[in-house]
């Protein structure tokens, strides 16, 4: 008896020692896969021309090639401006807003050192080497931008209230606040305020004297600083192939290569023969406009954008979250941190859950299969023990808690239960036969010895190339492998020998109470 008190003790501090180490496992939504690939976006001064943005971005490039190593890049695609369809804005994660903003992709070459260490180095050289250029990262693969569900960062902070300024405002702060968090990197604001603009005020009272209208107006202004696809979009359906142009009128870019080409822009009058000057009925100036303007529930809004480096995504949060708290601003502007971090949490609270209510469920079901409240108590006995193997198999290979890492859980629960089913029908069928608990728990032990070790060695053995994370998007699937194989070691063990203890225990009990009650 006291060797059995002995064995549960220590596995009692098995699981207790377990414990501890969880919060230090660290939690993301999905592992980061190392594509080759990488997604650097660059944003001159607001007001810059994509003549002069070029520019930057050919040093900029000639610069990477010099960090990563001509011999670690395949290929550099430089995507700068906007693009000229609004459908490939609408579809894309692209933080790019005027011409001062650009993309450079990288491909890296199939033999090529861990992209993430070239993330780092480039994260530090080039805003040391360009600081009139701003630097951040965006996801490259499809995975993390199916992850991010449309935003350009995993935390996405969104300031909405009445007053534009103080957003604003508020929003400076809180990226400078958070740029100090450890493993927080790349913190920006999506939306560009004070852009340069020229703005041309019209005097209505003269204009309409001539019989000009405000419409007239713009129409010529942007006929003649775009073109007339913006007013009135044309096509011409070409009849020898069903190809369909369209059709644009636009001044010569080299006639309006300054503001005050502008001045003498002609606008003609419906019915009137002579054009007037547009300096004529219009003044010129220039003031601080924002590019783009958000909105959330019809009030402004700036997104804090920022990814992390070297850290998982809930420890980073949960510092953000503090940031976000000691923050003092007005009742009326609201501050919510949104983007992968809020998807993960409730991706984390549903597995949680689940986990939960699966292991309450399978226990109700072996009560009806069983017929005893006691045998579907010894079998779910185990289960701990196969958490407590997740954790240290995780913290063991360095490995964060991840959506996969929970679903390698669940399915080492699901062959837990079953071996320790296995060993408990037996040890039923054993006692049925005559058999003390002692001698049915022992007998079913080392009966079922080979059946268990089959069935878990099949499955250990199975997830160890996964669990290597060989092979491109390797790391995807790696912490499942590792989850699976942590968790049927350590249940294994618990099947072969904890669980006939406790049914020792457990048994010898229920029938001492049951023999009494008879003899009552």
């Amino acid at each position: 008896m006291k060797n059995l008190i002995r064995q549960v003790g220590e596995h009692r501090l098995l699981i207790g020692y377990s414990l501890p180490l969880f919060p230090q496992l660290g939690r993301d939504f999905f592992p980061q896969v190392d594509a080759g690939q990488m997604r650097l976006h660059v944003r001159a001064p607001p007001g810059t021309r994509i003549e002069e943005t070029q520019r930057y971005f050919a040093e900029v490039e000639s610069t990477i090639r010099q960090i990563v190593g001509q011999d670690q890049i395949d290929v550099i695609l430089d995507n700068i401006g906007l693009p000229y369809s609004g459908i490939n804005i609408a579809l894309s994660d692209s933080a790019t807003v005027g011409a001062m903003d650009g993309e450079i992709l990288i491909s890296l070459k199939e033999k090529h050192s861990p992209t993430a260490a070239h993330v780092a180095n480039l994260r530090l050289e080039l805003p040391r080497r360009f600081s009139q250029l701003q630097f951040f990262f965006q996801p490259a693969d499809i995975v993390d931008q199916v992850l991010n569900f449309g935003l350009p960062a995993p935390i996405d902070i969104r300031i909405s209230g009445p007053d534009s300024d103080q957003d604003y405002g508020l929003a400076e702060k809180i990226t400078r606040d958070i740029s100090r968090i450890p493993g927080v990197v790349d913190s920006h604001i999506f939306q560009v305020p004070d852009a340069p603009a020229l703005t041309i005020d019209v005097d209505r009272a003269l204009a309409q004297e001539f019989g000009i209208s405000e419409d007239q107006i713009v129409r010529n202004v942007l006929v003649t600083t775009n073109s007339s696809g913006q007013t009135s979009p044309n096509f011409w359906v070409d009849p020898k192939n069903g190809v369909s142009y369209l059709l644009a009128v636009q001044s010569p870019t080299y006639r309006v290569d300054s503001a005050q080409d502008l001045w003498t822009v002609p606008i003609t009058p419906a019915g009137a023969k002579s054009p007037q000057m547009l300096m004529n009925i219009a003044k010129f100036g220039r003031k601080r406009v924002p590019i783009v303007a958000s909105q959330l529930n019809i009030m402004p809004v700036f997104d804090v954008q920022a990814d992390v480096q070297g850290r998982d995504l809930a420890s980073a949060a949960a510092d953000i979250e503090k940031v976000l708290a000691s923050e003092t601003h007005k009742p009326t502007i609201k501050v919510t941190l949104s983007g992968q971090v809020e998807t993960m949490l409730e991706s984390y609270d549903g597995l949680f859950s689940g986990m939960a209510f699966a292991v309450v469920l399978v226990y109700l079901i072996l009560v009806i299969n069983f017929q005893s409240w006691i045998d579907p108590l010894i079998v779910v006995m185990a289960l701990p023990f196969a958490l407590a193997g997740v954790i240290w198999m995780l913290f063991l290979t360095g490995t964060h808690l991840s959506v996969p890492a929970l679903m390698g859980a669940l399915m080492s629960l699901g062959l837990a239960t079953a071996n320790s089913i296995l060993v408990v029908t037996f040890a039923n069928q054993r006692m049925e036969a005559g058999d003390d608990s002692g001698a049915a728990a022992l007998i079913a032990g080392f009966t079922r010895l080979r059946p268990v070790l089959m069935t878990a060695g099949a499955m250990i053995m199975g997830m160890v190339p996964m669990a290597l994370g060989v092979g491109e998007g390797g790391e995807q699937n790696a912490p499942l492998a590792r989850a699976v194989i942590g968790g049927l070691l350590f249940a294994t063990f618990a099947t072969l020998i904890f669980v006939p203890v406790m049914y020792r225990m457990l048994r010898r009990r229920s029938g001492s109470r049951t023999n009494s009650s008879v003899s009552a």
